[in-house]
């Protein structure tokens, strides 16, 4: 009895034989999958494990594109086409001359963002790269097909939550239409970034992959690179080594290449934050082989947020072991300048950019700051985000915390540092004592300390850096 073998190939990408590659066909269901197991609604949603491990394969160059002026508008008022501008600009010189912020992407629906858009584009950068968002029907195709970008995302929900219950299709409508706005998009000589929505709850290899397949046979017929965004849009992607699809981060990374052939420069993450996994997820989609991930400036965005872009910065530097040339003290200027000029109500104890991200409060961490810095600080805060480590002062700082408080706010180095045994300092916490003993629960004002310097210290009084 004859038996029938797969062919075996030398894969070009891991320089091992493979079988070849399984031809997932579209699944068109009668009605919605919506893995109710894992997704009861009315209960946390489960993490489910078929212990299926993928290899790690992180690219060799891996990139941040930025969503701040789109998904980053969806949750807060609209920026100014001035204010476009200027963190664009910033964002601009954040990324460096290697571009890591490699593009950026825009709303083309308001004359606002259009204005922004344009002007951004005049500015003639390289980096980030300028492109917009669209959803798949022909109207919004036609803002974006003469505005001179060169790539456009494309709205392509790929969970049955959208195709059938959103948008009362089925799922051979659905690819249809995807795949028929996408061929518009190349016609009009455009690159399509496919935004796959949803995608933590799609039936991967019924729809899924399907779908990814027949875009790349559209990509090698046309000659056009079609990049897929994998868009965890609720938050339920998991970092987790063996877990099932969909919910498997590496799982989604690693079938878009394995078995619908995408390179790694073609896939991008985009992640939320639902679920405290943003950041996460997006380090491992980096690990497991896409090249980007698609970020907000401070995490702003739909519900929870989105992936923060200062966050993958750090967490860029921590896997490559080198910024690649951005210039991270850029965070805190993009920071002051959207809380001070948008009005932004920042959490204080945002990591690397709140007014409490690098503050001690306790006296005896106050006291090990002044001996070293780097015992309660993360790295060097001045140097990389020119924010010297300081202390808040409360009636538990001790006279160590208010003498860090001073040698900080006024920059006061080596022997010009004040000694927490200075008599002087005695007396100032005697004063502060005597706020908490008669009620108070708030820490102490910067304006009322530099008074208490101004009375004790006027010879450093004037010296605030």
């Amino acid at each position: 009895m004859e038996h029938s073998m797969q062919n075996i190939s030398l894969s070009p990408r891991t320089n091992l034989l493979d079988f070849d590659t399984y031809e997932y066909e579209l699944q068109n269901v009668s009605e919605p999958e919506l893995f109710r197991e894992m997704f009861p609604y009315s209960e946390v949603p489960k993490v489910a494990y078929n212990y299926r491990h993928v290899p790690m394969n992180m690219p060799e160059n891996i990139y941040i594109t930025d969503t701040t002026f789109r998904d980053g508008q969806q949750s807060r008022a609209p920026y100014t086409t001035a204010q476009m501008v200027d963190i664009y600009k910033m964002l601009h010189r954040l990324g460096g001359e290697k571009g890591i912020i490699r593009q950026t992407e825009f709303f083309v629906y308001s004359k606002s963002d259009r204005d922004a858009l344009e002007q951004c584009m005049e500015l003639g950068y390289d980096f980030p790269e300028c492109t917009t968002w669209i959803r798949a029907n022909k109207k919004d195709f036609e803002l974006v097909r003469d505005i001179g970008v060169k790539e456009t995302g494309i709205l392509v929900s790929c969970s049955d939550h959208h195709i059938f219950n959103k948008m009362g299709l089925d799922r051979r409508q659905a690819l249809d239409k995807y795949l028929g706005i996408v061929k518009e998009c190349i016609a009009a000589g455009l690159r399509p970034r496919c935004h796959f929505e949803d995608i933590t709850r799609a039936d991967f290899y019924g729809f899924v992959v399907p779908f990814a397949e027949a875009l790349k046979a559209l990509s090698d017929e046309s000659g056009v690179p079609i990049k897929i965004r994998a868009c965890d849009t609720m938050g339920y992607g998991i970092p987790y080594p063996g877990v099932a699809l969909p919910r498997s981060v590496s799982g989604i990374i690693y079938g878009l290449q394995h078995y619908a052939g995408f390179e790694s420069d073609m896939l991008e993450w985009h992640g939320h934050n639902d679920f405290y996994k943003a950041v996460t997820n997006a380090a491992t989609a980096w690990l497991y082989g896409a090249a980007a991930v698609n970020c907000s400036l401070l995490g702003i965005g739909e519900r929870t947020g989105n992936v923060p872009l200062e966050a993958m910065v750090f967490e860029y530097a921590s896997l490559k072991g080198t910024l690649d040339g951005m210039d991270t003290r850029v965070i805190t200027e993009i920071a002051d300048y959207i809380v001070n000029e948008t009005h932004y109500d920042l959490p204080p104890m945002t990591p690397f950019v709140g007014s409490s991200f690098n503050v001690t409060r306790a006296g005896i961490h106050a006291d090990g700051l002044m001996k070293d810095e780097e015992i309660y600080n993360i790295f060097d805060t001045a140097a990389l985000l020119d924010r010297p480590p300081c202390v808040s002062v409360s009636q538990s700082s001790g006279l160590a915390g208010i003498a860090c408080w001073i040698n900080s706010h006024y920059r006061l180095k080596g022997d010009k540092c004040i000694d927490k045994k200075d008599p002087r300092i005695v007396q100032i916490k005697g004063r502060i004592d005597a706020e908490y003993e008669g009620g108070r629960v708030t820490v102490m004002s910067d304006g009322e300390l530099e008074a208490f310097v101004s009375e004790y210290f006027p010879e450093i009084a004037g010296r605030k850096a």
